[in-house]
């Protein structure tokens, strides 16, 4: 038996290593952009869009749903041409793969065929998988299939069905700042107008069917047995600057200097995320062509 218990000592020592690493969340950004703004009711900011039958709010959550007769969506009362704009989302486990999960920035309705996006896209998937997290920049997207993306995708450091995390995006002149839990995970700069979104948008929020791309580029689709698909939404946040507002409004700080530069202690929790969870980035992708995206 000692002599078993030897054997299984170092695969013993390797698992508990491995468990604890991946267990291990990013280092502390030592600024919580999200405690500086308050939280608003879904009522006092946003409408129903689409499937008013599968959205319910109570008691302070919003729930979306999709089954085969439909999904939800929903949308900003206004529109913004800067701020801070997350929400507190609960995801659904077990087979989803198909379905999306999403909050995001658009003017697709103001300027169809040539629309701006900036997505916040949970991609479902089969129970062995973990969920994918993708960020997501359109500028001036067209609407003949064109549409030129700029993914990054993530692998959480945590079960996003277990409980809220909050996830939101900062926008501001000169930049995009993807955060999780107040972790930024994505800086994408202005590095020219061609490349920026600089039109308003509205924040939207959405559950639907994208079983053609979805989950691992189509090859598992969403499978209705398993219906309906759930997204809770809550602790909505929104700090922007709106589009017939004053000029000199101006969208919250992204770090504790109160300028639009991350700290040092920010800069090291992001690289640790895009160092440990990044699994795809579009500027490495060698399908792009990558005269299309010269931000890369």
């Amino acid at each position: 038996m000692a002599s078993i218990l030897y054997l299984l000592l170092p695969l013993l020592i390797l698992m508990t290593i491995s468990s604890v690493s991946n267990g291990q969340g990013p280092p502390s950004p030592g600024y919580y952009p999200s405690s500086r703004i308050n939280s608003i009711g879904f009522d006092q900011a946003f409408r129903n869009l689409w499937g008013p039958q599968h959205q319910r709010a109570d008691q302070g959550t919003l729930t979306i749903w999709l089954d085969s007769s439909s999904g939800s969506g929903f949308k900003s009362l206004n529109s913004y041409r800067s701020g801070y704009f997350g929400a507190s989302i609960k995801l659904q486990p077990g087979y989803t793969a198909g379905v999306i999960t999403s909050l995001y920035l658009s003017n697709n309705q103001d300027h169809p065929g040539n629309h701006d996006e900036v997505d916040i896209e949970f991609l479902g998937t089969t129970p062995d998988k973990p969920y994918t997290l993708q960020t997501n920049v359109y500028i001036r997207g067209s609407g003949d299939g064109r549409l030129i993306g700029r993914e990054l995708r993530f692998h959480l450091w945590f079960d996003p069905t277990q409980d809220f995390h909050h996830y939101a995006v900062l926008w501001t002149p000169s930049e995009l700042i993807f955060f999780v839990d107040d972790v930024p995970i994505r800086r994408y700069p202005r590095k020219s107008d061609a490349t920026f979104p600089l039109r308003p948008m509205y924040l939207y929020g959405s559950i639907w069917d994208a079983s053609s791309w979805a989950t691992e580029e189509g090859r598992y689709k969403a499978d209705y047995k398993y219906q309906p698909f759930v997204g809770q939404y809550r602790n909505f946040k929104i700090a922007g600057c709106t589009a017939d507002g004053p000029s000199g409004c101006h969208p919250p700080p992204a770090s504790p200097s109160g300028s639009g530069v991350l700290s040092q202690q920010q800069v090291a929790a992001m690289q640790w995320v895009q160092r440990n969870h990044l699994v795809y980035n579009y500027c490495y992708d060698p399908k792009r062509d990558h005269t299309e995206i010269p931000e890369c």
